[in-house]
């Protein structure tokens, strides 16, 4: 082998390495609300770290999952979730329906991914430009399943009702004030876990032109 495909050959071998060395997150936070934060940041820049060796995770995955934070999003395919916080498997339990709304079966799917599965936090994930709201602000009507979403969202539409400047932002983010507040009170198992403080339930924004995820009522 001569010199130069001898160094050929070495700057890939180190390359690579430094790419799977870079392929992690670095010190992670413990606290799943900055962790997610950590993500979307990394997304935001474009210093995403999720180009695993998909193969290898999945195997790690299939027996058992841990998520850290379970993420309540529309089914807008401009939000997934685990790119939007740059995520990798098993680290998500996402939930998603168009307008982030909720029905038993989403708060059953959340149950068990709280009681079974140990994640001790819920993010509603809203986000600019959705259709749903938008659809249920500007009063369309449909003949079909599409005006049940429409119907759960309409209690946000009434809330910003005679509101000035952005109204879809507003509503958007009063829809997912709205949900929280049900996810919240959802008895008897959210409710008593979030009052023994061991669980939490707050709100997010996505800008879908940024990138930037927006945390509602942070310190809560």
């Amino acid at each position: 082998m001569n010199i130069f495909k001898l160094f050929s050959v070495l700057f890939f071998t180190l390359t690579s390495g430094l790419t799977q060395i870079l392929a992690v997150e670095v010190s992670p936070s413990n606290n799943p609300l900055e962790r997610l934060i950590q993500g979307n940041n990394r997304y935001v820049t474009s210093t995403t770290v999720c180009h695993e060796d998909w193969s290898a995770k999945r195997s790690a995955v299939v027996e058992s999952q841990k998520p850290f934070a379970i993420i309540v999003a529309c089914s807008d395919s401009r939000v997934p979730p685990e790119i939007v916080f740059d995520q990798s498997l098993g680290n998500l339990f996402v939930v998603r329906v168009a307008g982030n709304v909720v029905d038993d079966f989403a708060i059953g799917s959340i149950e068990y991914a709280v009681k079974v599965l140990g994640a001790d936090l819920i993010l509603v994930l809203g986000h600019s430009n959705c259709g749903a709201v938008n659809a249920a602000l500007s009063g369309m009507k449909f003949d079909n399943h599409i005006q049940d979403v429409l119907n759960a969202i309409q209690p946000a539409v009434n809330i910003t009702k005679g509101d000035t400047g952005d109204l879809l932002e507003k509503t958007t983010k009063a829809n997912v004030k709205l949900v929280t507040e049900k996810l919240k009170n959802s008895k008897a198992m959210l409710a008593n876990l979030i009052d023994k403080g061991s669980l939490r339930v707050l709100g997010g924004y996505y800008n879908l032109t940024t990138g930037k995820v927006e945390i509602l009522d942070k310190t809560q």
